[in-house]
């Protein structure tokens, strides 16, 4: 099929152009705006290339046109390379012409700030307006490898051949598109497609990516990221790149918190960004990496495969002090590295073979002839591990074709297998590149990659969430902050008891209550309660209504200024545990969950799970399951049990607010949530809710 067949989608529009308009292209070969034609041609592109400058009437070779209006016939593509005044100018022609796409190389825009951002809003408005879909601005275009098609003045791809392969990147980074091209090609891996988002003020990196999981051509999907900004694009093209077979790799800057505004209510601080991002790539099948050798190296490891079923590895070696430093990484990773069985050593003493029950499996100086390439055969068969690491010691450099006699000989790809070189050996590793194996330069990278597949897991089930008599009451109160006793409704309308309070405007409105009771000053404008003085527990009979004024008279004397809308009485609530339970409509990843202690414990260590909502019951005894201070609400050591069913029900239930309009709810918290005994269910004693 010609390279330029009639486009007949946007990805044919995006990658496969029958015509591209080089908007501001520049005759001076040492100008940066000269060179997405020069590789346009050197890349053999058959289609038209249509040089725009208002100066030129021919710029090497094509002919120019002082104005896109001004160009003959269609044209599909345009790149944009113009300063950013005249970008506006330039996409009001696009839209004129009829052009699909336009990609745009010029930067000064939502990356500079407020004046920027407007810019940006104006050009994207126009877009819009004219059905011309946007990739950019401040981004270095694309590449279509396996068609020739390269719409960038990046300086690697121009220094680069490009050789076709079955890696698909879209990077959030222009520079890391190149350098990756770059990385990749010096370890025998090739692009299908590359694409820089900048700014992503329309395309964005969701769906890119599902243009290039549908691309027969691509078998792999690397993703470079700085932030999320359209989260369930990304998950619908991670779960159909699931669907059919193809992994997709993320390596996301981000791993501190600095800068990252935290929300109005403590479950805000409980989790930063960085976790939620692990949380939204695991629960969509997405692979993670920490090093940007990892991102490299991965492919390799993974393509073909479907996520493992446990995280062990065995590790064999014939250089001590190389493996160890990968098995030591590896239980820094938490990843299990299994002593061999019984029946494996047996099996291999038959053979003259003798290996002790380390978990380090070392042959010095490489064992006797033939004993690595039995070992590994008996390693690769046996059932204790999910993964294998060979690791080759000084010969791989001074002969690399160490590699076919130890490993390729035998291995038969029915097990993942990683090959860690501890010298320099880049000919043993070409030898793995070319064999399909994953080979890697460096043991951090090794374990990265590894912790990152044997983390992998399918996507997520996603439940329907059931909210109709929550949205019904949170329509009711309106678009606010709710104060504890309406967010308490709302937590019971989705089947989460609450605590009974009763709200009274004096101490005569609380005669006859008996107790004991917890007082409680209900005010929106008036933060940390409890440290304030204004919350006073076990109460009972005449000293209820005492407390009520006493409080009252507090809150008014310390906060004239505060709503007071009462005070809440309500009855002493006791269990076995209290934990903080919260929802959030986070910017970036969508609706969570998160779980964590309560009480003084909540002081003493953010210990928490967190999940992408709404949840299953069985994701929610997970999410208990996973924070290790909840044993004791088993039994252990004999200590009274919780009701860990109700807990997770409720984990379940205030999950269900992910069902809700977007905005309707941006935060919700229960703190705290009391479990009471075995069989004796759960309360909301206080929480908020924040809409809006």
């Amino acid at each position: 099929m010609d390279q330029i067949a009639t486009t007949s989608s946007l990805a044919d529009a995006i990658f496969r152009p029958r015509s591209i308009a080089l908007i501001g292209a520049s005759a001076d070969p040492g100008k940066n705006t000269a060179r997405a034609q020069r590789v346009l041609q050197k890349a053999g592109y058959t289609g038209r290339i249509i040089p725009v400058n208002p100066t030129r009437a021919e710029i090497f070779g094509e002919a120019a046109y002082p104005d896109i209006r001004a160009v003959p016939g269609p044209v599909d593509h345009a790149f944009l390379m113009v300063p950013p005044r005249a970008v506006e100018e330039a996409i009001a022609g696009c839209a004129e012409r009829g052009v699909r796409v336009a990609t745009i190389y010029s930067a000064g825009f939502a990356e500079l700030g407020e004046a920027g951002r407007r810019a940006q809003e104006r050009i994207v408005a126009i877009a819009r307006a004219g059905g011309v879909r946007l990739i950019g601005p401040n981004c270095l275009g694309l590449v279509n490898v396996t068609d020739g098609v390269p719409i960038t003045n990046n300086a690697a791809v121009e220094a680069e051949p490009l050789q076709p392969g079955p890696l698909g990147l879209v990077s959030q980074s222009g520079s890391m598109m190149g350098a990756l091209l770059s990385r990749c090609r010096s370890r025998g891996l090739s692009f299908s497609k590359l694409v820089s988002v900048g700014n992503e003020c329309d395309l964005g990196v969701g769906e890119l990516a599902a243009m290039m999981v549908e691309d027969s051509a691509t078998e792999a999907v690397l993703l470079f990221l700085e932030t999320l900004r359209d989260a369930a694009a990304l998950a619908a093209a991670a779960r159909r790149a699931h669907a059919l077979g193809k992994p997709v790799i993320a390596y996301k800057l981000g791993r501190s918190e600095v800068g990252r505004r935290i929300a109005v209510s403590h479950t805000g601080a409980m989790v930063g960004g960085d976790e939620l991002a692990d949380t939204f790539f695991r629960e969509n099948g997405i692979l993670r990496v920490d090093t940007l050798e990892g991102l490299v190296e991965l492919p390799r490891l993974v393509m073909g495969r479907r996520p493992p079923k446990g995280r062990r590895v065995a590790v064999l070696t014939g250089t001590g002090g190389g493996a160890a430093m990968v098995v030591d990484r590896l239980g820094g990773l938490g990843i299990e590295v299994p002593p061999p069985p019984a029946a494996m050593r047996e099996g291999l003493a038959a053979q003259g073979i003798g290996i002790s029950d380390s978990p380090l499996i070392d042959l010095p100086m490489g064992g006797g002839k033939g004993q690595y390439t039995t070992v590994l055969q008996a390693i690769v068969a046996s059932g204790h591990c999910d993964a294998v690491v060979a690791v080759l010691g000084s010969t791989a450099r001074l002969r690399p074709t160490q590699v076919n006699e130890n490993i390729l000989s035998v291995y038969d790809g029915s097990k993942p297998l990683a090959v860690f070189c501890a010298p320099q050996a880049d000919e043993a590793l070409a030898i793995c590149d070319a064999a399909g194996v994953a080979g890697f330069r460096t043991p951090e990278s090794c374990a990265d990659a590894l912790n990152a597949f044997l983390s992998w897991r399918a996507p997520r089930e996603v439940p329907a969430a059931e909210v109709e008599a929550a949205r019904a009451l949170l329509a009711r109160y309106g678009a606010r902050r709710l104060n504890e006793v309406e967010a308490c409704a709302v937590f019971a309308a989705l089947g989460i008891e609450g605590p009974g309070s009763r709200i009274v405007a004096s101490g005569a409105g609380a005669r006859g209550i008996e107790g004991p009771a917890a007082v409680k000053i209900l005010s929106p404008d008036i933060a940390h309660k409890t440290e304030a003085g204004l919350v006073l527990l076990d109460r009972c009979g005449d000293q209820i209504p005492a407390a009520v004024e006493e409080v009252l008279q507090r809150a008014r004397q310390a906060h004239p200024g505060a709503n007071i809308e009462g005070v809440l009485v309500a009855p002493m609530q006791q269990g076995v545990a209290e934990l903080i339970l919260g929802f959030r409509n986070d910017p970036e990843v969508g609706p969570v969950v998160v779980l964590g202690l309560g009480g003084v414990a909540a002081e003493l260590t953010r210990r928490t799970a967190v999940r992408l909502a709404p949840v299953t019951l069985e994701t929610a005894r997970e999410m208990i399951a996973s924070i290790p201070e909840l044993r004791l609400l088993t039994g252990f050591r004999n200590l009274p049990r919780g009701d860990v069913a109700a807990l997770a029900e409720a984990i379940r239930a205030l999950s269900q607010l992910a069902g809700l309009p977007a905005g309707m709810v941006s935060e919700a918290e229960i703190n705290p949530l009391i479990i009471r005994g075995e069989g004796q269910g759960v309360v909301a004693v206080d929480g908020l809710i924040a809409q809006g």
